[in-house]
């Protein structure tokens, strides 16, 4: 069984009044954090709707603007077409990640963490089920993990979203 890691990336960062992906922590920049964390858990890498370096970037799916649900639909077929059993998704703001989210996460059904929920491993032949859930508008996370019977494991460590700037200040309190 491969997993495809993918990093939703392609959010316009409004209440953070900046590019996050791009605010340092510990002198690098947060999606540094997240595909170093995430990047040996999996077998391939690609980046959800942004460039970075040395990284195949796809594009949400249907279209853009879909929010997180487009890029993981566009993982999930990704991983369809290159023969992956599914997507460990990882949104660009949400550290720090452990080292075991594959181990914790994937396997036959789909399972998210249950106060990070956009962190969640999907299988790929979840594809036409999201494909459809778009089509009809939903653009809900909540939806797709009651839809795809979702596990929700919970987390033993502290997970921080950074959606703003004052957020980042949580890098301070990791090495009081």
């Amino acid at each position: 069984m491969t997993i495809l890691g993918a990093v939703l990336a392609g959010g316009r960062s409004r209440r953070f009044g900046g590019d996050k992906a791009l605010a340092e922590i510990d002198g690098k920049p947060m999606i540094a954090h997240i595909i170093d964390a995430l990047g040996p858990q999996v077998d391939a890498l690609v980046m959800c709707g942004r460039d970075w370096p040395g990284l195949e970037r796809i594009e949400d799916r249907p279209e853009e603007g879909l929010g997180p649900l487009g890029g993981l639909n566009a993982a999930l077929h990704h991983a369809l077409t290159r023969g992956h059993a599914g997507v460990l998704c990882v949104p660009v703001d949400v550290l720090p990640l452990p080292g075991d989210l594959a181990v914790r996460l994937a396997g036959d059904g789909a399972a998210v963490f249950a106060r990070q929920h956009a962190v969640g491993y999907w299988p790929a032949r979840l594809a036409p089920l999201l494909d459809d859930m778009l089509a009809s508008g939903e653009r809900r996370i909540e939806a797709l993990i009651a839809a795809a019977g979702a596990r929700r494991v919970e987390e033993r460590f502290a997970m921080r979203n950074i959606n703003r700037p004052e957020d980042l200040l949580w890098s301070d309190e990791r090495s009081d």
